[in-house]
């Protein structure tokens, strides 16, 4: 491990050589200037002018779930919008002319606001691959969609086919129009909400071993750990709890095998660099706090959604950093202080989203910051939905806005996977894998199995993805593939901190670097209302954002 810590520090003090493929532009003062640096002091030496991320990262949409027919809203309900004249074209289905004559069982049907709260959608690693097709991606009525379930949500036939419009997903339109999307970002693998999280940090849903919920005694369970070696090391492909959090098994009361996942991810590596970063996550903080040895945190936290259901705040197995005994605070502790947010000490940069409201206020952000909504909020159908996803988008984004770290700051708005909706474009197969948990589309491509572990078949369904910044372009649509480890890899350029290796798909990520424009600022706050519409577009405060 020695040499591994090593050899990335090499890697960021050529980070010349490596900006240039990613086509980000090095910051004045280059490597002479890093070399001089303490480690404990390089959260401010950037590539670029972009000193603090923040890493929204969302709930099971697809792209044409919330994008299908950007930027043009019914507009007969809901809050109204209307499009810049000057919006260009997207890769959606009203532009391909898959509204109707839709080669599914189902043409698709527009959700309205009253439909918000909806059924949840078939969105396991096989299913997925199932409706891809091999690429005709006609096949999702059959694979991925469920028509009716119980708690009063709505359903219909073919549900997975439909689309909210900007009457209802009105603050992810209007950010689209006033910053940068793009309509060509994927989930780096098929599957659900597990997998697509440890690609954002890691690149990588190998490395899982099963464990025993208490002891952490090495298990066979295929739920847990798919195709594992003779070691039990395998992939993840389901959501299985992870290890290090007394919150799994639905606060220890269950006993289902847990995930440890082995290797290193992007909190190592900005640990490495000295560079600050967190996790912040709603109900994080525990009602019960932790007693010591033979004792457990819990976490029992929780809000009613619009339609009135109750729901728990924290999902353990969405929270990535968890899984890895080097970057997991197990017994959910809290920082000692508010300084120490962002910084080595007993929370080990897992805390409770309130946090990051706190130190937003104070204008002390770390240099990475990952949100992740309670789960009412979060967006994930079946619990969450569009409405409350986009109060909890509005007051975080408007918050940032208004901070004084606003003026280098990015947020990127990403999900963890796509629910299973309907969307009809399918990116060609780069990893391919060979198993009894692949469809034809991941086991009759020719494209490489990296690192030779399988069942990391991708990328899988296309998702939405906004950067928010004062250097994103203005109304844009970006083109170029990305996907989940492509957040990973703006990191490890940004802040000079190399690659996590162990075939990582960080590695092959394309970069968000279209997405911005570093010569000069938009200079431009826009805050929302919680319905999504524009409250206000002015200048940012105390001038220009400088390098």
């Amino acid at each position: 491990m020695l040499k591994q810590r090593r050899r990335r520090v090499t890697i960021a003090a050529a980070g010349m050589a490596l900006l240039a493929v990613t086509g980000i532009v090095a910051s004045a003062g280059g490597s002479s200037a890093k070399t001089a640096e303490s480690i404990a002091n390089r959260s401010n030496s950037t590539a670029s002018p972009i000193k603090h991320l923040v890493v929204i990262f969302d709930e099971n949409v697809s792209f044409d779930h919330y994008f299908g027919t950007y930027p043009k809203a019914k507009n007969t309900d809901g809050t109204p919008f209307s499009p810049i004249s000057s919006t260009p074209k997207v890769n959606n289905l009203a532009n391909s002319g898959l509204l109707v004559s839709n080669p599914n069982q189902y043409d698709p049907a527009r959700l309205s606001p009253a439909q918000a709260l909806t059924c949840d959608q078939d969105h396991n690693y096989l299913a997925e691959q199932k409706a891809f097709n091999n690429g005709a991606m006609d096949k999702f009525v059959e694979n991925t969609s469920v028509d009716s379930c119980t708690g009063g949500l709505y359903g219909a036939p073919g549900l997975t086919m439909d689309y909210y419009d900007g009457n209802t997903v009105t603050g992810l339109w209007n950010y689209a129009q006033q910053y940068a999307m793009s309509d060509n970002s994927f989930n780096t693998t098929f599957g659900p909400s597990t997998p697509g999280a440890l690609n954002l940090i890691a690149g990588q849903t190998h490395g899982a071993q099963a464990v025993t919920s208490v002891t952490h005694q090495k298990a066979t369970d295929a739920s847990v750990v798919a195709s594992p070696d003779q070691n039990g090391v395998g992939t993840v492909i389901n959501d299985p709890d992870p290890a290090y959090d007394d919150c799994s098994d639905k606060n220890h009361t269950s006993t289902n095998n847990l995930a440890a996942v082995k290797g290193d991810n992007v909190g190592n590596l900005l640990n490495d660099r000295g560079v600050s970063w967190g996790w912040f996550q709603g109900g994080f903080a525990p009602t019960t706090p932790y007693h010591g040895a033979g004792t457990f945190a819990v976490c029992g936290a929780s809000h009613a959604n619009i339609g009135g259901a109750s729901v728990v705040d924290y999902s353990p197995h969405h929270s990535p950093f968890q899984y890895y005994a080097s970057t997991s605070n197990p017994h959910h502790l809290a920082p000692a202080s508010l300084a120490e947010v962002g910084h080595n000490g007993p929370a080990n940069h897992n805390y409770d989203l309130s946090l990051f409201d706190q130190v937003a206020k104070n204008g002390t952000l770390p240099a990475v910051s990952f949100l992740k909504a309670s789960e009412y909020q979060d967006g994930h159908a079946g619990y969450s939905n569009p409405i409350d996803e986009q109060h909890f988008l509005v007051k975080t984004i408007n918050e940032v806005q208004q901070s004084k770290d606003w003026k280098s700051t990015a947020v990127v708005i990403a999900y963890d996977d796509s629910d299973g909706w309907y969307d009809h474009v399918a990116s060609k197969i780069k990893n391919s894998s060979h198993t009894a948990n692949d469809a034809s589309i991941c086991s009759s491509s020719t494209a490489t199995v990296a690192g030779g572990y399988q069942d990391r078949c991708g990328p899988g369904p296309r998702l939405p993805l906004i950067v928010i910044s004062p250097y994103a372009k203005t109304n844009y649509v970006d083109h170029h593939q990305t996907d989940q480890s492509s957040i990973t890899r703006f990191i490890e350029d940004n802040w000079f901190a190399g690659r996590i290796g162990d075939s990582s798909f960080d590695a092959r990520a394309g970069s968000l670097s279209n997405l911005f424009d570093y010569t000069s600022s938009n200079n431009k706050q826009v805050l929302l209302k919680p319905n999504g519409s524009i409250k206000s577009i002015t200048p940012i405060k105390r001038g220009r954002a400088t390098r």
